[in-house]
């Protein structure tokens, strides 16, 4: 490759950003060291917001628990998306184990159980839900929901409750 070639491939690129593209999101320690920055979802279930996406209706975070047992019962009309960073989870509907390392792919429409195991300390998933959490009974009674709008809800409540203030959440929020 000629030397000028070669210099064009390290130069940034030269033209403006898009006016209207909202502005990126980078979480320096994703995984906090601070237990304040974990959102409470119920007892030993946190949540970790990384991007708490308003205009498009999803949101990206990480779910840890720290408790065996059901977790919930739910579905999502769009698709959803994981990665388990920690420990390791399943569903009651499937015969297979998301381990450390494992992406997980959840069609829309598919109810399942999401359940962590007795053995099992500590899970960590990072997940991309898209649209709604719908959770329900095993006969498809409906139990509540949660949606990005909800998210940001318990985030501004935990975090002016444990001193970060309300608008800590809005570097995650586009």
């Amino acid at each position: 490759m000629p030397a000028q070639q070669d210099d064009h491939q390290r130069m940034p690129y030269q033209y403006p950003q898009p006016a209207e593209a909202s502005a990126d999101i980078v979480v320096p320690n994703a995984i906090p060291d601070d237990e304040r920055i974990w959102v409470p979802q119920a007892e030993n279930v946190d949540f970790r917001p990384l991007c708490l996406n308003v205009s498009q209706g999803y949101w990206v975070n990480l779910l840890r628990v720290r408790k065996s047992g059901v977790l919930s019962r739910h579905r999502h009309p769009n698709p959803v998306h994981g990665i388990v960073l920690k420990g390791e989870w399943r569903y009651l509907e499937h015969d297979w184990v998301a381990t450390e390392g494992s992406y997980v792919y959840e069609p829309p429409g598919e109810t399942h159980t999401l359940v962590v195991d007795d053995h099992v300390e500590e899970m960590i998933t990072l997940f991309q839900v898209n649209g709604v959490m719908y959770y329900v009974d095993p006969w498809s009674g409906h139990l509540g929901f949660e949606d990005v709008f909800t998210k940001v809800d318990m985030c501004r409540q935990h975090y002016e409750a444990c001193g970060l203030g309300r608008d800590y959440v809005d570097q995650f929020i586009r």
